[in-house]
């Protein structure tokens, strides 16, 4: 079995195993204890602190230990926005962050703040300018990913930084990416990261606030971790969380060339391995373990359980694989195609047999696919008597069964024709005009309908 999932949390590294079996035997006292095991356990706990701020780069009274990343960013957006609170309510972030920063803001809005979504580029990414025109008098704070969790575009962290000191705004910078292929650069004022997607253990989360930023924890005041994370400390998760973080520093800078040059494998040979593949993401601009991309007129569960049968293990960000049955909101973001959305992330050490068994695998994969979903195998079908318009009803269909009635059925009209496509599912709203570039289509646009919507598209071609 392959693990290609290292994005949403990396195995335990084994210098983490290490340090958490010989921490269990002298940090489970409490460290704000002044006996001997107290003391001990304190001695842990403040080498561990000091070994992650250098890593971080900040010093080791700015970092706190959360219980989780999660944890972290919400205690921080919240104390941040609570600090500030006589600048305005006014708080900026990325249209890509993680859910965590987007619950925040949500929460933030239904308090009676307000808040402003940036948008990004097609690979994913910022504009520094857009942040610049967002912010305003009354902005409390802005937020920023070092990198995206699904598509592993690098962000332009030092440049948003820059343009958020000068309009005196602190920025909070997610790096749970990012963190354990190197300091994030740049003059943010709140980090926060999660040791498990490095190699940690899970249940240690990194908040670190620079001195001179207004803060105000929320919640019932705590006397441990200077008031921003009640609770007794995990210390020996935290002893392994540390030592985990410096021991996949000292490899990434090796290890970041050996899992780029496997990621270009990926990203330059599927679309020749595959038909109608979109692969998403900055092609430079990019974390090196991570290769997004999305294929036509496949529902991206069950290629993900095929896959699992085939003894790979990846992430998906198609509708087609949650629960809300909604894209994902940074793919959404981002306008590209949802359906059949494969994310590989290879963990440190990812042998490069591996990546070949499933570049050979894929192929198959897919096409199985898409013959179960009776999914067209021409680009364009000529019908005899051609019409000017057709209505596809698609309606209580999911996708990527709109895109694929609407494939079958566009060359029934001739060049100039439209095709009305009437769905309900939130997905054809991203995929059809993403099946319309990738095919050299027109979206015209969508239309209201009595039930759902009607996407209509003209044939160019």
């Amino acid at each position: 079995m392959s693990y290609f999932d290292a994005a949403s949390a990396a195995p335990l590294h084994p210098v983490a195993r290490q340090a958490l079996q010989a921490s269990l035997d002298e940090g489970w006292a409490d460290p704000a204890r002044l006996y001997r095991e107290g003391r001990r356990a304190r001695l842990l706990l403040d080498a561990a602190r000091e070994a992650t701020a250098d890593a971080v780069g900040c010093r080791p009274d700015e970092l706190t230990f959360t219980t989780s990343g999660t944890r972290a960013v919400h205690s921080g957006i919240a104390g941040a926005l609570a600090g500030r609170r006589r600048v305005g309510g006014h708080l900026v972030v990325s249209a890509v962050e993680h859910s965590s920063v987007l619950h925040s803001a949500e929460l933030h809005e239904v308090s009676g703040g307000t808040t402003t979504r940036i948008p990004v580029d097609r690979t994913g990414r910022v504009s520094p300018s857009s942040y610049a025109e967002a912010l305003r008098a009354d902005t409390a704070l802005a937020c920023l990913q070092s990198a995206n969790h699904e598509v592993g575009t690098e962000q332009p962290v030092a440049e948003v930084a820059q343009v958020c000191r000068g309009a005196g705004v602190p920025l909070l910078v997610d790096a749970a990416q990012s963190l354990g292929w190197g300091r994030v650069e740049g003059d943010w004022s709140l980090l926060t990261a999660s040791a498990h997607k490095w190699g940690g253990p899970s249940g240690v989360g990194l908040l670190v606030v620079r001195k001179g930023v207004r803060f105000a924890p929320q919640g019932p005041s705590d006397e441990r971790e200077s008031g921003r994370s009640p609770g007794f400390e995990n210390i020996p998760a935290v002893v392994a969380a540390a030592a985990s973080l410096r021991a996949v520093r000292a490899e990434a800078e090796q290890e970041a060339v050996r899992l780029r040059e496997l990621t270009e494998r990926i990203r330059v040979r599927v679309p020749g391995l595959v038909p109608d593949v979109e692969v998403v993401g900055d092609p430079v601009g990019r974390l090196p373990g991570i290769v997004t991309f999305s294929c036509l007129y496949v529902d991206g569960e069950t290629l993900l359980h095929e896959l699992d049968r085939v003894g790979f293990s990846v992430s998906s960000g198609s509708s087609c694989t949650s629960s809300t049955l909604t894209p994902s909101h940074v793919l959404r973001a981002m306008g590209v195609l949802s359906e059949g959305n494969v994310r590989v992330s290879l963990p440190p050490r990812t042998p490069e047999e591996d990546v070949e068994r499933f570049l050979a695998a894929l192929p198959g994969t897919v096409a199985a696919v898409r013959e179960k979903l009776g999914a067209p195998t021409l680009a364009v079908r000529e019908a005899a008597v051609p019409v000017d318009s057709l209505v596809v009803d698609a309606l209580g269909r999911r996708c990527p069964i709109p895109v694929i009635e609407l494939a079958k059925v566009i060359g029934d009209v001739p060049v100039g024709g439209t095709v009305r496509v009437l769905a309900d599912d939130e997905a054809a709203r991203l995929d059809i005009p993403a099946w319309c570039e990738m095919r050299g289509q027109e979206y015209v646009g969508e239309e209201p309908a009595d039930h759902g919507s009607a996407y209509v598209v003209r044939r160019l071609s």
